[in-house]
């Protein structure tokens, strides 16, 4: 019986990259001086998982650079080497190498071969012991030595029969995974039986549930394969019976059942028995038709409504405990996409590492809150602005050591990442202790741009410019920042997940950035307003407050539309009957008798003139692009309990709506 490798692929893929972030983390956080000899295990469990999930699918490349790495690292953990800094810089650079060579595996692309010798070379020298300190990624060569010296176990294909695979139509494993990589219950062997094979920390066994008529051999990996290995052979009365190990290594119990004997020190926490791999498409679905039963249920809800209580109290009844089991079905589905944001942040060490080393500058990073959750998909799309945020901390906010000293402050600059959940929502900050932002040098460069500043602006909103295409307060533009793109880049993605960025600042302090994010994408909580016979829902996270003005209040400004007083300031006032050409119930002459939802997008308030506010909802997001086209000032749809279609405003797009543009659309 043969079987098909490649069906395993996707999970080998996956697990190979977690294993590669945690190496990398490991990596990071070092004592060069005193490396922790636990740590130094930790990293060379990691190559020799990969390494052995390489072989096991034929990836002879990918086993021939974690071969070399893991002997390295093998002398390191045995003291016969010891660990310097320039080695952490080779390894980082294996890491993103085997991260090249994985792509190329997974998504065929092409992978710089010149990269892989220059790597290799450097790892065999740094474990012969040619290659003094500082000298490691000086003037890489191209690696004809150390590719002679790659000893990469072959693994023949599924049902080659040769020498070096014993056992024709079988099955030979090399190199087992120390870190429980697979489990694979694979098809059956005859009608009644099935095999199922599981690669453990240490050993392998095979388990035949029934009679047999094949046999499947198993070795653990050595400097050479062993000259013979015998097969396991199960009886009918043993329904379990583990392969045995190799000379040396310590014996396997087995329980009645037939299971291998968990030993002190064993990992109880496998990702097989605490966890499954689902692809996000099943879960999306799943979340779409959670989000159909919750509207489903709301138009159940109103319908019920209607009834006399008294006539059908048992209606009711059962109508309340389905919208709790509803809510709670929801929160449970919404949970499954949850993810802390250390994804995110875990990647920033190695970011900040190697630039602030670039602009010979030093800097330590923090994080706080990784452990907060966050929706997968943004997650995904968070990753890219906080990358420009950080980037931009570092070129211009961190100042040199000499000019930090000359400040009085410490010559290490710290940037600080943090989560945590307000109100609701997900914040994400980006702080650092540098030089601040300069109201005067900002003003200047925005009037020599000619936009249209003055003094009076507050600061909030003079912070705001920086977010402007093109803009850029950096002397020189160099290959990290200066181009005026990043910021921008930050800002357009932010509103694309829903959110809205803010600015604190003070000179010669420091800046803190922080991202406003809604749980997730797929649920909205929302204030439903009307305007003639339509509702639209505005995010919460916009919401100030709601008034009702007094006419006194209200000014008009020739060829400037309305403003209103609110607490010693005014604010401009968009009617939302007038951007979407909607006939009110309230009109402007009698603004006094309809309400009044102040809003704040990116430091700007706005009074946003309603006929009235119909109640609070957590609304399921649809997307209108998808479902019709985009449309300008919206930011997506939702079904309310009615039936009716209600559209989900973008306040930071409509706030910024110049109003003759939907006069001349009219």
């Amino acid at each position: 019986m043969t079987i098909d490798m490649s069906q395993f692929y996707q999970v080998f893929f996956e697990e190979s990259a977690e294993l590669l972030e945690k190496m990398e983390q490991l990596l990071l956080e070092l004592d060069v001086a005193a490396p922790v000899k636990d740590d130094l295990n930790a990293i060379f469990r990691t190559a020799h998982s990969i390494k052995g999930g390489a072989a096991t699918f034929g990836f002879t490349e990918i086993t021939g650079t974690t071969h070399i790495l893991e002997s390295l690292l093998d002398k390191l953990r045995n003291d016969e080497l010891q660990l310097r800094s320039d080695m952490v810089d080779v390894f980082l650079t294996a890491v993103d190498v085997l991260k090249m060579q994985l792509a190329g595996r997974q998504s065929d692309i092409e992978v710089d071969e010149q990269a892989v010798a220059d790597i290799c070379r450097c790892l065999s020298q740094l474990a012969n012991g040619e290659v003094a300190a500082g000298e490691a990624v000086a003037d890489p060569a191209p690696v004809a030595a150390a590719a002679g010296s790659i000893s990469a176990p072959a693994v023949p294909a599924p049902g080659a029969n040769s020498d070096a695979n014993p056992f024709a139509d079988g099955l030979a494993l090399v190199d087992p995974t120390p870190e429980n990589l697979f489990a694979i219950l694979t098809e059956t062997v005859s009608e009644n039986s099935a095999m199922v094979i599981t690669i453990n920390s240490e050993n392998v066994t095979n388990t035949e549930l029934n009679d047999h008529s094949d046999t499947y051999g198993f070795f653990n990996e050595s400097e050479a394969a062993p000259a013979a290995v015998v097969p396991v052979v199960a009886t009918p009365s043993v329904q379990a019976q583990a392969a045995a190990p190799p000379a040396g290594a310590p014996a396997v119990e087995v329980t009645a059942e037939g299971h291998p004997r968990r030993r002190a020190g064993d990992r109880a926490d496998t990702a097989e028995t605490t966890s499954i791999r689902v692809g996000v498409e099943k879960v999306d679905q799943l979340i779409n038709l959670v989000g159909e039963l919750v509207i489903t249920q709301a138009m159940l809800a109103q319908t019920v409504s209607r009834v006399d209580p008294l006539v059908a109290e048992s209606l009711n009844a059962g109508v309340g405990q389905l919208e709790r089991n509803t809510r709670d079905l929801q929160e449970s589905v919404m949970s499954i996409r949850m993810m802390p944001i250390s994804f995110v942040f875990s990647r920033f060490p190695r970011v900040v590492r190697d630039l602030a080393a670039k602009l010979h500058k030093q800097v330590e990073l923090k994080t706080v809150g990784e452990g907060t959750e966050l929706d997968k998909g943004l997650i995904e799309k968070i990753a890219d602005p906080l990358n420009h945020l950080v980037r931009n901390s570092l070129d211009h906010a961190i100042e040199s050591p000499e000019d930090r000293i000359a400040a009085g402050k410490d010559p290490t600059g710290t940037i600080t990442l943090r989560a945590f959940h307000q109100g609701g929502n997900i914040m994400v900050e980006v702080a650092d202790d540098g030089a601040g932002l300069s109201r005067p040098k900002i003003m200047a460069k925005a009037r020599e741009r000619g936009m249209n500043v003055n003094d009076a602006m507050s600061d909030q909103e003079v912070w705001s410019l920086i977010f402007e295409p093109g803009f850029s307060t950096a002397a020189v533009v160099t290959d990290v920042s200066g181009r005026g793109v990043g910021m921008d880049v930050v800002r357009r993605n932010v509103r694309g997940m829903g959110g809205r960025v803010e600015i604190r600042s003070t000179l010669g302090k420091g800046t803190c950035i922080s991202i406003r994010l809604p749980l997730t994408l797929a649920i909205l909580d929302g204030m439903s307003v009307a305007v003639g016979k339509e509702i639209f829902i505005v995010p919460l996270t916009y919401i100030v407050e709601s008034m009702q003005p007094s006419k006194s209040d209200i000014k008009a400004i020739s060829g400037q539309g309305k403003v209103v007083h609110v607490r010693g300031e005014y604010l401009p006032v968009v009617a939302l009957h007038e951007r979407f050409n909607i006939t009110p119930n309230v009109s402007d002459a009698e603004m006094e008798r309809g309400i009044l939802v102040i809003l704040e997008a990116e430091g700007t308030k706005t009074a946003l003139f309603v006929d009235e506010l119909v109640g609070q909802h957590q609304v399921v997001i649809k997307s209108l692009e998808t479902n019709y086209r985009k449309a300008q000032g919206i930011s997506g749809a939702t079904i309310m309990g009615d039936g009716k279609v209600a559209l989900i405003l973008d306040v930071a797009a409509l706030v910024h709506w110049p109003l003759q543009d939907t006069r001349q659309a009219a």
